[in-house]
């Protein structure tokens, strides 16, 4: 009785019912997650984040960049998701996660570093942008509004690092990235307040300084200043290079620094000669060779 209860009262299976891709931001929310799903996949395939990953589990990581800041700025708001209610959004995420699967390397196993930085220009401001509208919308304080679109934008991120074993990059040396959100939240609301609630002056002028702040913090090397330390106890490395600078012509150590360059052992290389090379690296360490 109560199965068939339970199916009696149930609402119909909806299949094709729900696809939008305009009207209340939606465009630039789908903008927002179709890049930023590119991005989890690209970065999913980063030396210093890949973790033997499957196909399965990169595209998964794109649909976690993509769907997890519109999800988190919902929820915050007491919404259903519009994820689950626009299958849009799945769409769009699950086809450029493959994307990003496909196009994570070119010849000789260089990560497309370029591309990844100039996606994250465009999805970190999208999504501020969208986060401050719906907090505006929702009527909340503007410290509310700026902090629900520093989430919604960098939420993805924090994600993907915490499921590939690494330091969320909201809390560690980079190039302007939680700020530039902020900033892009605070132009937005300002613009909007100044024009009259003219949503889309407000979305072309946060767009444009948010997406040149963080492509000028690339380019530059501009870093959020790390805290101070006490003299002798800790010394960051000299001569860091910057991310957002081509790669052409950076030496191996540049690369390996950057965690973009792929170690493979050589093949033709005779084992005794790498054999040879690991007594000598461990004879200059300080360490034990020879037979015993």
């Amino acid at each position: 009785m109560t199965l068939h209860l339970l199916l009696a009262s149930s609402a119909p299976v909806s299949f094709f019912k729900g696809w939008q891709f305009t009207g209340n931001f939606t465009s630039v929310d789908l903008v927002a997650a179709s890049t930023n799903a590119l991005n989890g996949a690209l970065l999913a395939r980063r030396p210093d984040h890949y973790k033997n990953f499957t196909r399965v589990g990169i595209i998964c990581m794109g649909l976690l960049g993509g769907l997890s800041g519109g999800i988190t700025r919902d929820l915050i708001l007491g919404h259903v998701p519009a994820a689950f209610t626009n299958p849009a959004y799945v769409t769009l995420c699950l086809g450029f996660s493959v994307g990003g699967y496909l196009c994570a390397y070119t010849s000789g196993q260089l990560f497309r570093e370029g591309i990844f930085q100039l996606m994250t220009s465009f999805s970190l401001t999208w999504f501020a942008i969208v986060g401050a509208q719906a907090a505006v919308k929702a009527h909340i304080p503007v410290l509310g509004c700026i902090l629900l679109a520093m989430i919604s934008a960098t939420a993805g991120r924090w994600l993907i690092d915490v499921s590939s074993g690494v330091t969320p990059k909201q809390f560690i040396r980079g190039e302007w990235f939680v700020t530039v959100a902020a900033l892009t939240a605070l132009v937005w609301i300002l613009t909007y307040a100044a024009a009259n609630d003219n949503t889309w002056i407000a979305l072309g002028v946060a767009f444009a300084v948010g997406f040149l702040a963080r492509s000028a913090a690339l380019w530059y090397g501009w870093e959020e200043p790390l805290a101070s330390e006490p003299a002798g106890v800790y010394k960051h490395s000299d001569g860091r290079p910057l991310l957002g600078r081509k790669l052409a012509g950076k030496s191996d150590r540049e690369l390996h620094d950057l965690g973009l360059a792929v170690e493979n052992p050589n093949p033709k290389e005779p084992d005794g000669s790498r054999a040879a090379t690991t007594n000598e690296t461990m004879a200059r360490a300080g360490g034990v060779t020879g037979s015993t």
